[in-house]
């Protein structure tokens, strides 16, 4: 059983939103402000959350800055702002994906489905050997845990989704469009500046000098690699 948070402070929203994604495999919560998503992420097994970016009593960017202090649980958010300044402020604050306002229903629950499949068994299709090591950088897929020099580093699923691509091909470079696509399962809309977001997240995460990166290389006009080092 999956648990699922809507969070909005149109109620009608929630409302519409439970209707789409009720399944028999989906439990749903529901939240109206963002401090009632925090608590509730506090209190309950939530394993997605859905959620509006302008609400009372901490707003979305506020409650996934606070999310993000303990939990990694997947944040989709929800908001009538469509520009790319605010996408990408969405995921600086570790959002890992975002739908505008009017959405379409069968989207939003492709996009859960996306976000649940790979928050759960953070793998492709192709069986990958269990633990991948490049340089002081171990991936144990097993355990969805990534250590660098033997110290844990915390990753996002969908941090930990494109560090496994990109670890498990080392040296192969790997457009943005390639990784949104592999990544989110999804056709590559704003893929840019999303995938370039996250590989600053990643690099923040695994190198000294995220301006210099050992391992996290950029082929200026083709994408990103691994290098081994």
């Amino acid at each position: 059983m999956y648990n699922v948070l809507i969070c909005d402070d149109e109620a009608d929203i929630v409302s519409a939103l439970k209707i789409y994604l009720t399944a028999p495999d989906i439990k749903i919560f529901c939240a109206y402000t963002g401090k009632q998503a925090v608590e509730m992420v506090d209190s309950e097994d939530i394993h997605l959350v859905l959620m509006d970016i302008m609400m009372p009593q901490m707003d979305g960017i506020s409650a996934a800055v606070k999310l993000r202090e303990t939990s990694n649980v997947p944040i989709i958010f929800l908001s009538a702002k469509s520009e790319d300044s605010d996408k990408i402020l969405g995921l600086n604050v570790g959002a890992d994906d975002y739908i505008t306002k009017p959405f379409n229903p069968v989207e939003v629950m492709a996009r859960v489905r996306s976000h649940l499949r790979r928050y759960f068994t953070l793998g492709s299709a192709v069986q990958q050997p269990d633990s991948i090591r490049v340089g002081g950088l171990e991936l144990a897929d097993s355990e969805k845990r990534l250590t660098l020099d033997g110290e844990p580093i915390a990753l996002t699923p969908t941090e930990y989704d494109i560090l496994k691509l990109l670890i498990s091909n080392v040296g192969k470079v790997f457009s943005p469009a390639e990784i949104y696509e592999r990544v989110w399962n999804d056709t590559p809309y704003a893929s840019e500046n999303t995938v370039a977001v996250h590989i600053r997240h990643i690099r923040e995460k695994i190198e000294i000098d995220p301006s210099s990166p050992r391992y996290l290389k950029v082929v200026w006009g083709r994408g990103y690699k691994i290098e081994r080092s």
